[in-house]
């Protein structure tokens, strides 16, 4: 017997979802309008129309004109209170500015600017993304991605999450704006649909392989390969620059009539490593690229150079980087893998 309710609704609301999105083409911005606000009664409300047409009826059939004076007086109520909340919602402006990148299970988090024009500040607007159901489990996945605003005048920005569970490129559910203000008697609500997408890169993985980069510090690394500007090792003699410490100053030349030389040392910060596809010990690809982003992420804590290879790579086209910043464009070409 419960199948029956859903086997009736999902066509009706499968088709107004396709009406609403109709309306309201995708973007990155979007302004409020009559376009794209909606107006009904509330849960409290559909109570109050009940009491409307309760009132009226009574007051038609007893032939009461109090009765009567009171239906009209409610529905007066009524009337101001649509308008109200209509206009309370109409003209408000939505912008994107941030989609965060973020690894597979984790929720990514949604930049949101809101500007309002209005005069009056805006009260009690609900901000929140649908859910996102699990194409392998059907089932929604909740992260709480609500704001309530209780006060909104000129600019103000907020940030809400919308959860994951692939990897891969996310389309952001639609967001809903409503608003019961400011008597909870009609409901405003407005969707709004936005063309950019998130990346999700898979859930690092640790792999006994890995387990010679796990270095406690910098200190730690093998020697060689690649220097930076530091203290321990002699590199080179440079010309003198006004400025410069004299401490640095290769006095022996000078004694020899040879002209003011700096000297320049370097520290060693590690050999080149590389994050190969084919070398990850796992069995199945997913599992290779969790590997790989483990490995991204340890390398580019340490500030080791490493190189990471997919399997459409070539040693020539490989790039090479080190840092937190060519980690994290690691992390976006693994969210984009095939």
């Amino acid at each position: 017997m419960s199948l029956l309710p859903k086997a009736l609704t999902a066509p009706i609301k499968s088709a107004l979802s396709r009406w609403f999105a109709a309306r309201a083409p995708k973007s990155d911005s979007a302004t409020l309008n009559l376009r794209n606000v909606y107006i009904f009664f509330s849960r409290e409300g559909m109570l109050f129309a009940v009491l409307l047409v309760i009132t009226f009826i009574a007051g038609i059939n007893y032939g009461n004109n109090l009765v009567l004076g009171l239906c009209f007086y409610l529905v007066s109520i009524w009337l101001i209170s649509f308008h109200v909340t209509f206009a309370h919602i109409s003209g408000l402006q939505v912008r994107l500015l941030e989609v965060t990148m973020t690894e597979a299970g984790l929720p990514v988090w949604v930049t949101l600017q809101l500007n309002s024009d209005s005069r009056q500040p805006r009260r009690q607007l609900l901000f929140e993304f649908e859910q996102i159901t699990n194409k392998k489990t059907k089932n929604g996945i909740n992260a709480q991605s609500s704001v309530l605003i209780t006060r909104l005048q000129g600019e103000q920005v907020i940030r809400l999450p919308v959860q994951t569970y692939n990897r891969g490129q996310l389309e952001l559910p639609r967001l809903k704006i409503k608003t019961v203000y400011p008597l909870g008697i009609m409901r405003a609500w407005s969707y709004v649909y936005f063309a950019r997408t998130a990346w999700v890169y898979p859930k690092p993985e640790v792999f006994d392989w890995q387990a010679k980069y796990a270095i406690a510090s910098l200190e730690d690394l093998p020697t060689g390969g690649q220097y930076r500007q530091g203290q321990d090792d002699f590199e080179r003699l440079d010309n003198y620059v006004e400025g410069e410490s004299l401490a640095r100053v290769s006095w022996g030349h000078v004694a020899r009539g040879q002209g003011m030389l700096t000297k320049h040392f370097a520290d060693p910060v590690g050999h080149e490593q590389t994050l190969d596809y084919a070398d990850m010990p796992a069995a199945h690809h997913e599992q290779k690229l969790a590997q790989l982003a483990y490995g991204a992420l340890t390398l580019g804590q340490l500030g080791v150079p490493f190189q990471m290879r997919l399997p459409s790579d070539t040693p020539a086209t490989a790039e090479m980087g080190n840092g937190e910043s060519f980690a994290q464009a690691c992390l976006l070409r693994l969210a984009k893998a095939p």
